[in-house]
């Protein structure tokens, strides 16, 4: 009777081990239709309709592409946000052809796209809001209502107002994390109400960096060296830490790129975020998560959805190593002793 409990037990142990081991497998999706021509996406769910926003037009023309997909494998194109650059924009900034990394959340019934406008290389930049009741094209409520300027950085900033990313932290509040080059990821308390600045926290928070103090560039509208390109934040919650999902190295340049995906982790949402060995992101510090192989190059402008059913997931682009075409990219998200890990496809 002893024996033959210890060998239930031991049966049991090991179905659960195996079990538990293949739950923590990633895998990379391979992925149909619509996918290739995908930058900067960012993920969300909405009913049974999975929605990929991304920077880009789309082919009837209009700003930010936005594909749907039943179930995360087969992908199509399903219309646009902005008809055209809002007039606003084009003031402020005439130069602007496209606007850049678009940010989908859903907070206090609405949903809320954080995306950039720039010029390349340049930090005379900004991020704005647009928000819409649903995403259903088919339903009487669908219409983007543009919110306009939440914040921007000038010249004479250190920082660029670029890549915006929304998160809430444990009590519900929220913040913007954002920034790219210069002098790295920035962080701004948000109105928990309308989405913009908040008027009572007007603190810039710094959260990851790779400019040295002694080399930090003033202000300056040169883009700084290729060295300390990091960007792209993409914050969430996980077992008591804050993840800090970054991009570091290059985007954008076809079978160049070299983008490659870091993640560090703190217990505070302003920080200070740490990789795995200890090494603070504002001084350089990172665990790899994500990098090329020989079928992609550049993985990176990620965004992250973390699902109460169902594997977590990591959502990010990167360039096929023979042509340099951009396409979306899916993995799951598998976590061991408190650290992700994601796959790329082969």
């Amino acid at each position: 009777m002893k024996s033959g409990t210890s060998f239930l037990l031991f049966l049991l142990y090991a179905v659960g081990f195996v079990h538990l081991a293949g739950a923590q497998e990633t895998q990379a999706f391979d992925l149909t239709g619509d996918f290739w021509g995908t930058h900067d996406p960012s993920a969300i769910r909405a009913g049974d309709t999975w929605y990929v926003f991304a920077t880009g037009k789309a082919r009837e023309g209009g700003q930010f592409q936005i594909r749907c997909s039943a179930g995360l494998h087969a992908w199509k194109l399903c219309g646009h946000v902005f008809d055209e650059i809002p007039e606003w924009i084009r003031k402020d900034s005439p130069g602007t052809r496209d606007l850049w990394a678009p940010d989908i959340s859903f907070e206090d019934g609405e949903y809320r796209l954080y995306y950039a406008y720039s010029l390349f290389g340049k930090n005379t930049s900004g991020i704005a809001l647009a928000t819409n009741r649903t995403l259903d094209r088919n339903s009487h409520d669908y219409k983007w209502e543009d919110r306009g300027l939440v914040l921007r950085s000038t010249a004479s900033d250190d920082f660029n107002a670029i890549d915006p990313n929304f998160v809430l932290d444990a009590d519900h509040h929220a913040w913007l994390a954002f920034g790219s080059f210069w002098s790295g990821i920035k962080m701004r308390r948000l109105d928990d109400r309308t989405g913009m600045v908040s008027s009572t926290d007007q603190k810039t928070y710094a959260l990851a960096t790779r400019t040295r103090p002694d080399t930090a560039p003033g202000g300056t509208p040169d883009l700084p060296p290729d060295w300390e390109a990091i960007e792209a934040p993409f914050i969430v919650r996980h077992g008591g830490y804050y993840y800090s999902f970054v991009s570091w190295d290059l985007c954008c340049r076809g079978t160049k790129s070299n983008y490659r995906t870091m993640v560090g982790r703190s217990k505070q949402i302003t920080g200070p975020y740490v990789d795995d060995h200890g090494v603070a992101m504002m001084q350089g510090g990172g665990t790899p998560l994500l990098s090329g192989n020989a079928r992609w190059l550049g993985p990176g402008g990620e965004s992250v959805v973390m699902q109460s059913r169902g594997p977590d997931i990591l959502v990010f682009h990167a360039y096929d190593a023979q042509t340099g075409r951009p396409a979306l990219q899916i993995s799951t998200i598998a976590w061991h002793h408190g650290w992700p890990h994601v796959a790329l496809q082969q």
